[in-house]
């Protein structure tokens, strides 16, 4: 009997451990000091968004605004995913409710990348892909983006849609 229990608990411990929480990674924090410090652009982000807007352009759709409170909410995860050497979602509801609260967002997406070594490799890869286009091609207003190498130079991308 104590063998079954001891394994349950044991299977419940593993479970918890290989969801999607990341408590055990470092933790991605949104500081309120980071909210107004975003890094000064880059030449691909300023691409990327360009080729993301004439895009919408092209399909009849509004151009975003970028604004620089989702720029730092994107670098913080931009930063996170470097530092774990990972791509992924971690932590999206904490930077939807830092956007909701501190900028006003009603509605928050974001889509991710690694590895992609121009705008428009990156752009093209989200527009391969219905649910990054849907992204691209969504009901918002403002967008941002933050993209950082590794030690080895690879790219990681975070851009982020709201709607206000």
């Amino acid at each position: 009997m104590k063998t079954i229990k001891l394994l349950s608990v044991m299977t419940f411990i593993a479970l918890l451990s290989f969801s999607c929480s990341t408590e055990e990674m470092p933790s991605e924090t949104i500081e309120s000091s980071a909210l107004v410090n975003a890094p000064t652009a880059k030449s691909i982000e300023i691409e990327i968004l360009e080729l993301i807007n004439n895009h919408r352009i092209a399909m009849g759709l509004n151009p975003l605004n970028t604004l620089t409170i989702i720029k730092s909410v994107a670098f913080t995860h931009t930063d996170y995913m470097v530092e774990i050497n990972q791509v992924n979602h971690d932590n999206f509801y904490q930077r939807k409710n830092s956007l909701i609260q501190n900028a006003g967002a009603a509605k928050v997406s974001e889509n991710v990348a690694y590895g992609y070594s121009s705008a428009q490799a990156v752009v093209n890869a989200w527009m391969d892909s219905e649910s990054h286009r849907a992204n691209l091609e969504g009901d918002y207003t403002d967008f941002d983006i933050s993209a950082e190498q590794n030690a080895e130079g690879r790219w990681y991308y975070t851009n982020i849609f709201i709607k206000k």
